[in-house]
């Protein structure tokens, strides 16, 4: 054999092994998980936009002591602002305008805008101390789902599916689904962020469509019998072994599998969309959106779906939550779509026996300001951005609950209590998963790269 020939049948043996590595369901990196998991999987329901603390779960009553007052220096500390509100030259406090009521044993604050919500807060971790250096969406968003700012890391569905691998034979371990929002706009969403970035691209998500196919091409064409598909993909598939085997491409073991997945998700999606099953109790509980697929209802219970059939991350995104103006109607509409569905989740999974194992997250990629972006009147006002506070929720899976963590300021402006990075987050999130987030690391172009990057610090004060 000639050193050209050992070189060119080297790679190609690698490339079996991955494929191998790919086809077994179930199989991660060795050694993982690091230590015994809390949970089993995740369920990210991510309000694309940027919900308001002071409206929703950061209760500040004398704020309407400070209403229309210019926000002080001495608090705002030169923090950079947006393009939207930098041209101000004045910086007036607007409370909300919605009341505030303590609920369960706990105690939780929760804004009359989430009854739904508040009926459930004795299972909720609410964490008022979250924050990001991020102050603009994109990468604020990036931020949140891939731990660096800059497009081209790996999303975290990518990193815990590299990690722990895939528990379910018939559909892809890491799904997202997609919402409009009350507006029906909203910032973009790009398929990077739930991407591979640099790791193997057999750990990227799968978005599921609203219209049509829930995955595009799983339906066979017109006139291709049914029969003829195995029998397609059979001779597809040594095609592409016979490529592999010349090549040691690993992104055809990859395109090997994506194919066997699809034929085996023409029977699994269809079955998995099919709420026939669901009793009238379950469905009524989602409210009266969960039959209309593409809808935030309808999506929070096709997640419990897919945590039922093994799905390790299941990402939600519902959009339109940037109320820079008209919040007083554009905020409640948010709200309206969102509580129910989201607290019929938690409950669905309790009664099922299942969120001992699911943990669930709520929340946005920064919370919104103290004071009025543009104009205030009686009626109507707006927030910009605000990254150095927000608000979110977690539920089952490992965390304390009945526990509100971090506080903030009267002004809700800064951290007073307990500050939550983006990366504390994060490690946490993998912690519960079983895993150490200082040794989940991939080599690339001579760097090791981790989710949380060189930071985080799990938040063991949170944990069950």
């Amino acid at each position: 054999m000639t050193r050209r020939q050992l070189l060119q049948r080297l790679p190609a043996g690698l490339g079996i092994a991955s494929l191998s590595h790919l086809l077994k369901a179930g199989t991660g990196l060795p050694g993982l998980p690091h230590h015994a998991p809390k949970a089993k999987r995740i369920i990210c329901l991510f309000q694309s936009g940027g919900p308001s603390q002071m409206e929703t779960f950061d209760y500040k009553p004398r704020l309407k002591d400070f209403q229309g007052t210019d926000l002080p220096e001495s608090v705002r500390q030169g923090q950079r602002l947006t393009t939207m509100s930098a041209s101000q030259s004045s910086f007036p406090i607007v409370p909300g305008g919605y009341a505030f009521r303590q609920h369960g044993q706990s105690g939780a604050w929760v804004s009359e805008l989430l009854p739904h919500t508040a009926k459930i807060a004795d299972r909720l971790t609410f964490v008022k101390s979250l924050f990001t250096e991020q102050i603009n969406h994109d990468p604020a968003v990036t931020y949140f789902q891939t731990g660096f700012q800059i497009a081209g890391r790996p999303s975290m569905g990518s990193w815990i599916t590299y990690g722990l691998g895939s528990s379910s034979e018939n559909l892809p371990a890491f799904v997202v689904l997609i919402s409009p929002g009350a507006g029906g706009g909203g910032q973009p969403l790009y398929d990077r962020l739930w991407g591979s970035g640099f790791l193997p691209t057999r750990y990227q998500g799968v978005k599921f469509r609203s219209v049509g196919d829930p995955v595009l091409y799983l339906s066979s064409p017109k006139g291709f019998p049914e029969g003829n598909r195995e029998l397609f993909l059979d001779t597809l598939r040594q095609a592409n072994q016979q490529k592999l085997e010349e090549t040691g491409d690993p992104e055809i073991s990859t395109r090997i599998a994506q194919y066997e997945m699809a034929f085996r998700m023409q029977s699994s999606v269809p079955e998995l969309t099919d709420l026939s099953k669901e009793s009238p109790a379950t469905l009524a509980s989602y409210g009266p959106d969960v039959q209309k697929p593409g809808t935030y209802a309808y999506n929070c219970l096709l997640a419990r779906r897919l945590a039922e059939r093994g799905v390790r991350f299941i990402q939600l995104y519902h959009r339109d939550w940037d109320h820079h103006g008209n919040l007083p109607k554009g905020l409640p509409r948010m709200c309206q779509q969102t509580d129910q569905p989201s607290a019929a989740l938690v409950a669905d999974l309790a009664q099922r026996g299942m969120l001992d194992d699911t943990l669930v997250f709520w929340g946005g990629e920064f919370g919104r300001t103290v004071y009025c972006q543009g104009r205030l009147t009686k009626d109507d006002y707006g927030r910009d951005h605000h990254p150095r506070c927000f608000s979110v929720w977690l539920a089952g899976g490992g965390v304390k609950p009945g526990l509100s963590y971090g506080s903030t300021d009267d002004y809700c402006y800064n951290i007073t209590e307990n500050p939550v990075h983006i990366h504390d987050l994060q490690a946490t999130f993998l912690h519960l998963l079983g895993i150490d987030h200082k040794r989940l690391t991939y080599q690339f172009q001579g760097r090791h790269f981790r989710l949380t990057d060189v930071g985080g610090e799990v938040v063991r004060d949170i944990l069950a």
